[in-house]
């Protein structure tokens, strides 16, 4: 059994994979390549666990944290500005998290979620320390009073 999946999800799996680097992905997402024109084709792609794919080589060990944040209450923009630039500099001081993307949103399909990111860590050892780690928490203390969150981690 497969599901259809966008051109972006391959994409974004090849980054997972460290096949293309996070500035071609990032090319790749604003659309410059091919004219700017985004390529519409979809690939079927077998429903597996990670663990699974690890001869096509997929990284069973590495794993994706998402994150998506509604206002529990009108944010200030402050507040936005100063969570983004809190989680980016998460980066170098948590063990374990390789890459940090976070931005705000831009979808019109959003259902209110205003901040998203993407976080990519060497294992689930590296992202169990970060739900732990000072840093974090000192993060969590100040922000989770005003979001709503969602997050979404899975094996890459």
């Amino acid at each position: 059994m497969g599901r259809q999946v966008s051109w972006l999800f391959c994409y974004f799996n090849k980054w997972v994979r460290q096949d293309i680097s996070s500035e071609e992905l990032t090319h790749l997402w604003r659309g410059t390549c091919c004219g700017g024109a985004r390529a519409t084709a979809t690939v079927e792609v077998p429903m597996k666990l990670s663990s699974e794919l690890v001869h096509l080589g997929y990284n069973a060990g590495m794993v994706v944290h998402t994150l998506h944040f509604a206002g529990s209450r009108a944010c200030a923009e402050d507040e936005k500005l100063r969570a983004l630039a809190e989680i980016r500099g998460l980066q170098g001081q948590i063990p374990g998290l390789l890459e940090t993307w976070v931005g705000v949103n831009v979808s019109p399909r959003s259902r209110g979620y205003e901040l998203g990111g993407v976080m990519k860590f060497a294992d689930r050892s590296a992202l169990d320390a970060y739900g732990a780690h000072p840093v974090h928490q000192k993060l969590l203390q100040w922000l989770m009073p005003l979001i709503d969150p969602l997050e979404v981690d899975f094996e890459a």
